[in-house]
């Protein structure tokens, strides 16, 4: 796995990556600065410099734009997305700190605005037709399920679940290891705020490098 990365490391990074899809060319480390409220020049080089012991980057320091970011696809034909292990609220789904990874999918098939994976472990969902290590792909929506077969994400008391419609009720799956599915009545109060509209299941497991930011 690549080195951790600290918020200001992955932030910086997150926008290098946007700026040069945007732009095709890199921000310079006056414009990083300005983007982050660093007035100090020395201070963006050094985070840069961090990057590029930590096997993000390639630097050249003797230009201004002299920066090349390793292992990520940038082609514009495809999107980043942010991947959880643990269903993310609303404001945890635009924050950085409980992102397991990113993966890039094509533009065509990544969903609206706000979509994320979430990585299954352990059998907690199986009874929901989710194994462990798939990857969920979650489109933002309140609208309600359509059929029985259709996974979709519900709040509960505060609390985010994966369910599915049954005969007389919902089945409710905990995104949390360790914590069985369970079956409530129709007329619980559940309000869908998302719903899977894909599965990726790999048939061996994940490869030893993967991208723990935005790609």
């Amino acid at each position: 796995m690549p080195a951790t990365l600290t918020e200001i490391e992955r932030k910086i990074l997150d926008y290098m990556v946007s700026y040069l899809r945007m732009n095709t060319y890199q921000p310079s480390i006056r414009e990083i600065g300005e983007q982050f409220g660093i007035k100090s020049t020395k201070t963006v080089s050094e985070h840069l410099q961090a990057l590029a012991e930590k096997g993000y980057l390639e630097r050249d320091p003797s230009r201004s734009r002299g920066v090349k970011i390793l292992g990520m696809d940038l082609s514009p034909e495809t999107i980043s997305i942010p991947c959880f292990r643990e269903l993310p609220s609303e404001r945890d789904s635009v924050r950085g700190d409980k992102i397991e990874m990113h993966l890039s999918l094509d533009r065509r098939i990544a969903g609206a605005k706000g979509s994320y994976f979430f990585h299954a472990r352990g059998d907690g969902l199986t009874p929901l037709g989710v194994d462990d290590g798939d990857f969920l792909l979650v489109e933002p929506t309140l609208a309600e399920a359509t059929d029985d077969e259709q996974i979709t994400v519900v709040r509960e008391n505060g609390s985010m679940a994966f369910c599915r419609r049954t005969s007389g009720g919902y089945l409710l799956g905990s995104s949390k290891v360790g914590e069985p599915t369970r079956t409530v009545d129709a007329d619980h109060d559940l309000r869908i705020v998302g719903r899977v509209t894909a599965l990726y299941r790999r048939l061996e497991g994940l490869p030893a490098t993967v991208s723990p930011t935005a790609h």
